[in-house]
């Protein structure tokens, strides 16, 4: 699960970014290219943290309203462990939960797009992993039902 550990790398950069933001209003981060290229700009943002909603529903200091990074790097190590078990079973929900991950894409990048008019170099990439790691469990699940169907020959 390399693509994972992208991901992860991604996320924690992401993190790094958005506290360094916080901490220092001056630093300049790698990813801010212009100011339509700015990662910056879209990980401090009301939707950086808790993906704009979870601030909205329960307030800005509830717990879960955390930087989405820290969601992303929760749910790559899920995608590693659940990568590791050699069941059908656990492949599926594995898939489940990397396609309901495209899902959150497609909202944050109509967000970046739409709604904060930005490019963010590190979103584009994290959506590219997700759309990867799509494709590999696809891949997963059906070897793993031709090795069922083998079997049970």
């Amino acid at each position: 699960m390399a693509i994972a550990c992208v991901g992860i790398m991604l996320s924690t950069y992401a993190l790094h970014v958005e506290v360094a933001k916080e901490s220092n209003k001056s630093y300049q981060a790698m990813c801010d290219i212009s100011s339509s290229i700015s990662c910056s700009k879209v990980f401090t943002s009301r939707y950086g943290r808790g993906f704009g909603l979870i601030g909205q529903l329960f307030g800005e200091d509830h717990f879960l309203n955390q930087p989405n990074s820290i969601f992303g790097i929760i749910f790559y190590c899920i995608v590693i462990i659940l990568g590791e078990a050699k069941t059908l079973k656990v492949a599926k929900i594995q898939l489940g939960l990397i396609a309901s991950s495209n899902l959150m894409s497609i909202y944050l990048a109509y967000l970046l797009y739409f709604v904060l008019r930005d490019f963010c170099v590190i979103c584009v990439s994290t959506y590219i992993v997700n759309i990867l790691l799509t494709l590999l469990a696809f891949k997963r699940v059906s070897v793993l039902q031709r090795m069922v169907k083998v079997k049970s020959k």
